[in-house]
């Protein structure tokens, strides 16, 4: 009975299960939040667009941390090591910090 108190419907709509494509994050941050571009590039061109916004609380953003790595560490257990990024592709952290209020 306990489980049933701590449970939490989460809908998923058509559109957004379909997920969104990126090869490229950009974060940045003002002191109330970070935000999370997604960004798809094609090879060769020189403009990206940006697919997806996530804004998150600091807090959030620092949970969202662990439990990536907590998930990328299970993914190597299960699959073996991920290689790193090749040099000179784009690098997934490269944004400024923000001036957002």
């Amino acid at each position: 009975m306990e489980n049933q108190e701590n449970q939490m419907n989460i809908e998923l709509s058509e559109d957004i299960a379909l997920g969104i494509y990126s090869n490229l994050a950009i974060i940045t941050h003002s002191p109330a939040e970070v935000v999370c571009d997604f960004v798809q590039i094609m090879p060769g061109m020189p403009k990206g667009k940006v697919r997806s916004r996530v804004l998150m609380t600091p807090q959030n953003a620092k949970r969202f941390l662990h439990a990536l790595a907590e998930n990328i560490e299970k993914y190597e257990q299960q699959f073996g090591p991920i290689d790193e990024p090749q040099a000179g592709f784009p690098p997934m952290n490269f944004g400024t910090p923000s001036t957002m209020a």
